[in-house]
């Protein structure tokens, strides 16, 4: 057999036999990353190293992996040079989150690396005063994760000297060697800001949960308070009532007075009360918020982490969002019809992260309030309303598996298809969103959350506007919601 037919079939080319043992491979890219190889392995031909040139560049790269503190890696760089070429080398990089100007000597090892000043800095490869200087340039696609912005994108300057010696082959292998330097140095910036950013996080969490989480709190203990002031006018309207009664007959002339003054109290206990329920319910959505989405494990993990727990999806999730947006539904003059929904008067059953669940039907309320737009109902009437509600899907995840079906739908101009294949992307905001404030992550985050909770989130067109829905699996365990109401 020949070495050809020996070597099995081309990484571009589907097996015999017709198996296929892994998904079908992305021939284009494969295409691509082949030709890359092949152009690589043209390059190296013309460059034709000598075998001390092709050692120095291996070495570089084990020994650049091999040594982490940053220190070590500067000796590595010029010390390849003057070991292995007689020639001395100074490295003048880049660092620290002004940029300062550092170097690293092979002519004074034994001290460590001092900030270097008046020092040559081209951005081509050149000649000067003996020496042979070459611009070392980061990754032209990560400059912007740097701590500082290096000219022309050159992060340092590799200074090889003498120079008079040095032939084309030489500065063709010294400039690859800079270019070497160059990613590996950068990495390491890239990777030291990571890790600063981590425990700069970290410390945030810390100080999250000292600064706003507990102090947040207390709140609840001086709503309970204010609102037990407030039942106390409700006490004095009670009493001003028995006076009244009792001065029938007696002193009749006081009662107008008594009156007058309980229908002002009357007045104040309520609009008192009302303002502190809205209070109430503003504060306990931003608690909940807060608590969510500043978990310390979200930070630990570096992604969400969910905290599923069984609950009433009508009472401690969709009424409390209802009720906070009522206003701002009003205000846009939006009605709230609940008969397309599904069965929104009805208790739901479900395993659910509480808080992020919430905060899904926060954005989707919230892009109801932007986007709801008159439209023609069944009946002929032109309104703008607003309607939610769920439904079960039989064995929608499978033999066994049903799923629920979360409705959202809100009249007005419904979205294009080019459009919708893209709303649940992040940064995506349709062209129906001008005037109107946002980012273009909510329905992202909303996709996100409902993938975690093994889920699928989506949009579909009706006649007279747009349903965003998202499903859930069902739990089919019975839940005690006399239980769950309470958690």
């Amino acid at each position: 057999m020949s070495h050809d037919d020996a070597a099995g079939p081309s990484p571009l080319e589907p097996l015999a036999g017709g198996e296929t043992p892994c998904p079908p491979p992305d021939l284009p890219r494969l295409a691509g990353i082949q030709q890359r190889l092949l152009k690589k392995l043209g390059d190296y031909q013309v460059y034709n190293f000598t075998t001390e040139q092709s050692y120095a560049l291996n070495i570089f790269f084990d020994l650049a992996q091999e040594f982490t503190d940053v220190e070590d890696f500067y000796a590595v760089c010029v010390l390849i040079p003057k070991t292995l070429f007689g020639l001395d080398c100074n490295l003048h990089v880049l660092h620290g989150a002004e940029g300062e100007l550092l170097r690293r000597s092979s002519s004074c090892m034994p001290t460590s690396i001092v900030a270097a000043k008046d020092v040559f800095f081209p951005l081509d490869p050149v000649h000067h005063e003996g020496r042979y200087f070459l611009p070392i340039k980061g990754n032209s696609e990560l400059i912007s994760q740097l701590p500082f912005s290096p000219p022309g994108g050159a992060i340092g300057i590799l200074e090889i000297f003498p120079a008079e010696g040095l032939t084309d082959h030489d500065k063709l292998f010294f400039s690859r060697y800079a270019n070497r330097i160059g990613f590996q140095l950068h990495n390491r910036f890239i990777a030291h800001k990571n890790l600063e950013h981590i425990a700069f996080i970290q410390s945030l969490v810390s100080d999250i949960g000292h600064n706003v989480i507990v102090p947040n709190m207390y709140f609840k203990l001086f709503y309970r308070r204010l609102e037990a002031r407030i039942k106390l006018l409700g006490g004095v309207q009670t009493e001003i009532t028995g006076q009244i009664e009792a001065s029938r007959g007696v002193c009749d002339e006081a009662i107008p007075a008594l009156e007058r003054i309980l229908k002002e109290t009357s007045y104040i206990f309520n609009a008192l009360m009302e303002q502190y329920k809205e209070i109430e319910n503003h504060y306990l959505n931003t608690s909940l918020f807060l608590e969510t989405l500043l978990r310390r494990s979200h930070f630990e993990a570096g992604r969400y982490v969910l905290e599923k727990k069984p609950c009433n999806f009508k009472s401690q999730i969709i009424d409390p969002q209802v009720q906070r947006f009522r206003p701002r539904f009003e205000e846009r003059g939006i009605e709230i019809d609940t008969t397309l929904g599904g069965v929104p008067d009805r208790e739901i059953e479900a395993v659910a992260d509480i808080g992020l669940i919430s905060q899904v039907y926060a954005n989707l309320f919230s892009n109801a309030v932007k986007y709801a737009q008159q439209a023609v109902d069944g009946q002929g009437r032109p309104r703008k309303f607003l309607s939610y509600g769920w439904e079960v899907l039989h064995e929608y995840f499978g033999p066994g598996r049903d799923g629920l079906k979360f409705n959202v739908f809100n009249t007005g101009q419904r979205i294009p298809p080019d459009e919708a294949a893209k709303l649940f992307t992040e940064g995506y905001r349709g062209s129906n969103a001008k005037g109107e404030y946002g980012t273009g992550h909510g329905l992202y985050f909303i996709g996100e959350v409902v993938k975690m909770h093994g889920g699928v989130a989506g949009y579909e067109p009706t006649p007279i506007g747009n349903n965003f829905y998202f499903i859930l699996p069902r739990d089919n365990t019975p839940v005690d919601l006399a239980e769950t109401a309470r958690v």
